[in-house]
């Protein structure tokens, strides 16, 4: 049998890695709620208590914080406020300062509500935002080497947990740059809401997907040839696409489209 090409096997280490990065950070969540006097590792996941770890966590930041956001928009708005309170109480320079700070924010589709003058409280820090159609597990990572991440239901209550388990930590982090990798961001996702989420850009995101001629296209979505070609070109500058097809099929990778 012939070698699988080296992409696809690339990919599948990939793939095999993430998922044992997974079951190692599960595992490690669970030892932390077992361990005899751990309870200091385990917070209420109620946003005031959730906010309070977070600045806690965040005031021992040196040099990145990278979090995911997967909650409510009350939840939202709490990790959030949370998060920039923390960065403005930072110095503004030197050792730990926020000119030394990287943030990585990062969103699951919807789910991502500030207040608007959210960016004003980093300054000089380097913020940075995404948003994901992917898989999100919610966690605040601080230098790489400490974690806050919930850690599912107790008796009908959520929880959370802080992991200092090096371990345990990498393989979250891993699992957030993968998805950060593929993450579009926030000014990107701002210009294809839009331009791309209208009901007319979504028919004729439906009729490119399909394979229509733009004869046909236009005449079912009720508009001339002219305008419907032009409304592609659009679309397609916009997605970044060389062909009808390509754009059909981003429009499904970005979340414009269902997947058949």
């Amino acid at each position: 049998m012939a070698d699988a090409p080296e992409g696809l096997e690339r990919a599948d280490n990939v793939e095999r890695a993430l998922l044992q990065a997974r079951a190692l950070i599960e595992s490690s969540v669970s030892l932390h709620r077992q361990r005899p006097g751990g309870a200091s590792l385990v917070v209420r996941a109620d946003d005031r208590s959730i906010g309070e770890a977070i600045r806690q966590l965040m005031a021992g930041a040196r040099y990145s914080a990278h979090v995911a956001v997967t909650g409510g928009r009350a939840h939202s708005i709490a990790v959030c406020s949370a998060l920039a309170a923390s960065v403005a109480d930072l110095p503004p320079t030197g050792r730990g300062g926020r000119s030394r700070l990287a943030v990585r924010l990062l969103a699951a589709g919807g789910t991502l509500h500030m207040s608007p003058n959210f960016c004003d409280a980093f300054g000089e820090t380097n913020l940075e935002i995404r948003i994901t159609k992917g898989e999100l597990r919610e966690a605040l990572i601080i230098d790489g080497r400490t974690a806050l991440v919930q850690s599912g239901t107790e008796t009908g209550a959520r929880h959370a947990a802080i992991i200092t388990d090096p371990a345990a930590v990498g393989a979250l982090d891993l699992l957030f740059a993968g998805t950060w990798t593929s993450a579009r961001p926030l000014a990107d996702e701002l210009r294809l809401d839009r331009s791309l989420r209208t009901t007319l850009a979504r028919r004729i995101l439906e009729k490119l997907r399909e394979g229509h001629t733009d004869d046909v296209a236009a005449r079912e979505i009720d508009v001339s040839l002219r305008t419907y070609r032009r409304h592609v070109a659009e679309i397609m500058r916009e997605l970044g696409a060389n062909s009808r097809f390509q754009a059909g099929v981003r429009a499904v990778e970005l979340g414009l489209l269902e997947r058949c």
